[in-house]
């Protein structure tokens, strides 16, 4: 299996989110590429006495995904920050979806600060769209891999560990960090990845 390799992210100066956070943010996601390249190699030499090493190719299954989605999550959490702080135009295709489904995009901006990034333990507050209806979904990821909408696509993704905040904003100021992230959003890439999404109904 080709092995995986880190990105690279230009992200400029941010507002509240000191060079040092994200320095470290990003030695965070590294580990993760390392840590799944460890575990194919491994499994390519447990795999072959696989009976004897049973218990060890089920544990190295299990921690997989959170490995594999712990590098797709923080690529869509840096990937929003590169280029600076850009917002949705009215005539944004997501910004009219987002309207369509939750009546202003105002309020839904404000319902996900709120309820969706302050959700109780360390995870992901993301917003989602299905290739299959073209709906949008907002959800609670716990930890790196529990809660993912299966066949959904990530459209943004907030990272709520608090290796994301602490540093910069002690535990208790959790919300100004979920402010200061969207005044750092660069809007025009969650467009894009809408655009991946494929949005075309299919039941």
């Amino acid at each position: 299996m080709t092995p995986f390799a880190a990105k690279t992210f230009k992200i400029p100066k941010l507002k509240g989110i000191s060079e040092k956070t994200i320095e470290e943010h990003l030695k965070l996601y590294q580990g993760y590429v390392k840590n799944l390249n460890l575990i194919h190699e491994k499994m390519d030499v447990y795999a072959k006495d696989a009976e004897a090493n049973a218990y060890s190719i089920n544990e190295f299954l299990r921690r997989f995904s959170f490995e594999y989605n712990g590098i797709r999550n923080h690529e869509v959490y840096f990937s929003s920050l590169e280029g600076g702080s850009k917002t949705l135009t009215d005539s944004s295709p997501l910004k009219k979806k987002i309207n369509e489904t939750w009546q202003s995009f105002d309020g839904w901006l404000q319902g996900f600060k709120n309820f969706a990034a302050t959700t109780r333990g360390i995870g992901w507050a993301t917003l989602w769209c299905d290739p299959r209806t073209g709906d949008l979904h907002c959800s609670w990821i716990d930890e790196q891999h529990l809660g993912l909408l299966n066949g959904c696509v990530m459209i943004l993704g907030l990272d709520m560990w608090e290796h994301s905040y602490v540093a910069d904003y002690q535990p208790s100021g959790k919300k100004q960090y979920v402010e200061d992230f969207f005044a750092n959003l660069n809007w025009e890439v969650m467009e894009e990845n809408y655009g991946k999404a494929s949005i075309t109904p299919r039941i």
